[in-house]
């Protein structure tokens, strides 16, 4: 079967084209700047080179999803004859609330309980739906399904997930602690357990997920039991432009010292905080090497509080689990920087853990960094989160 996988953004759309029976790539691409005054589609067909399409005409979701059925099927660049060929589309959503402990079909009742989902992540899941009202458009009567950033972490139990405010508010809002990158955590658990030849069912992995946005999970015997994130992608870790956990009332705090509304210190907290705005550099992990590398003091002490950051959760978690028996590293940073890798580890003495220095500075994707005496096994271990998206499509379909 080839599964399209689709994930909306509030204004991209990235998407592949997955023949699950060989999980192969057929093509890859994403739509951005939608709904601005010139749009891009990046296009790239397996075995081919990236085709970029400028236009005016992008104005919505729909037309995003137009553009990159056209370039499935086009004659030039096209990997499919016809879009029979798609069996079935699979969809990144961002939030499920309680209502979706797993991927799930999309029908007009799973669509009505996406709606009432949104205003926990406004900014994601309207976009999300967006998309599956294209697909069912373009493509009608083609199976589509949801699969939620959120699912993977509603094995948490209560000790994990409440918060320390009256029990009214969870009762009436549902504030709670979600978690996200979901897919990406259950993934990256089952891959390093396959990896590091544990039983998944009998295993306690650390999977730390270290991007633009961090998140970090303890997952015992294959479930999540806790994550760093929490009723929204702010909490957590220190990331390249969010401020992770602060104490709340530096909100008010800065509302009335800059006269600024809550909206404009939520903005700042959420895209002017975190590595960029401790660093005055960059949100970007490369930049900031350079800058460390050139000795600026800002940019170290960011490296150096985003580690002690790191390092700190991954102690948390050996505690909620009593133990640990893998760390893995992944996502953009986590599998390509090799001073996050190091420094964070540099805290790991009481687990036995020690590094191989020179293996952490190669460029190999898959990798053990400790020795077979270490009893805490490190690794690199890449995410791939369509993929997981494609396998939980057709599992369902079966």
């Amino acid at each position: 079967m080839k599964v399209l996988v689709i994930n909306c953004g509030s204004s991209s759309l990235k998407y592949q084209l997955i023949d699950s029976d060989s999980e192969r790539v057929l093509a890859v691409g994403i739509c951005e700047r939608i709904g601005q005054d010139v749009s891009h589609l990046k296009h790239t067909p397996e075995g081919q080179s990236k085709i970029v399409i400028e236009t005016t005409e992008m104005k919505n979701h729909e037309v995003a999803i137009e553009m990159v059925l056209h370039a499935l099927t086009d004659e030039k660049h096209g990997v499919i004859k016809s879009l029979d060929e798609i069996g079935a589309i699979g969809h990144r959503v961002v939030h499920g609330g309680e209502k979706f402990a797993c991927s799930t079909i999309i029908n007009d009742e799973v669509i009505a309980a996406l709606e009432e989902c949104s205003e926990l992540a406004p900014l994601h899941n309207p976009a999300n739906l967006i998309g599956i009202h294209a697909c069912e458009k373009l493509m009608p009567g083609k199976p589509q399904v949801g699969v939620f950033d959120t699912a993977f972490h509603q094995t948490m139990p209560p000790k994990a997930y409440l918060y320390g405010i009256p029990h009214e508010y969870y009762k009436k809002y549902k504030i709670r602690k979600y978690g996200f990158h979901g897919t990406s955590h259950s993934f990256v658990s089952k891959e390093t357990a396959q990896f590091c030849g544990l039983d998944i069912n009998n295993s306690k992995i650390i999977v730390c997920h270290l991007g633009n946005g961090c998140s970090i999970s303890a997952v015992l015997n294959g479930k999540s039991i806790d994550t760093s994130m929490g009723f929204t992608p702010l909490a957590g870790l220190v990331m390249g432009t969010r401020c992770g956990d602060i104490d709340p009332s530096i909100i008010e705090f800065m509302a009335k010292k800059e006269g600024k509304t809550l909206d404009q210190v939520m903005n700042v907290l959420n895209k002017e905080s975190g590595l960029q705005g401790m660093s005055e550099v960059s949100s970007d992990f490369r930049d900031l090497n350079d800058a460390v590398d050139e000795g600026n003091e800002l940019a170290t002490i960011a490296f150096q509080v985003f580690c002690y950051n790191v390092a700190k959760y991954i102690g948390g978690y050996v505690a909620a689990m009593n133990g640990v028996d893998a760390i893995a590293f992944t996502a953009g940073v986590g599998e390509n920087d090799w001073r996050v890798r190091e420094w964070v580890c540099e805290y790991l003495g009481y687990l036995g853990v020690k590094i191989d220095l020179e293996l952490n500075n190669t460029k190999s994707k898959l990798l053990m960094l400790t020795g077979p005496e270490c009893k805490t096994k490190v690794c690199i271990v890449p995410t791939n989160e369509e993929l997981a998206i494609s396998r939980e499509t057709v599992e369902l379909l079966k």
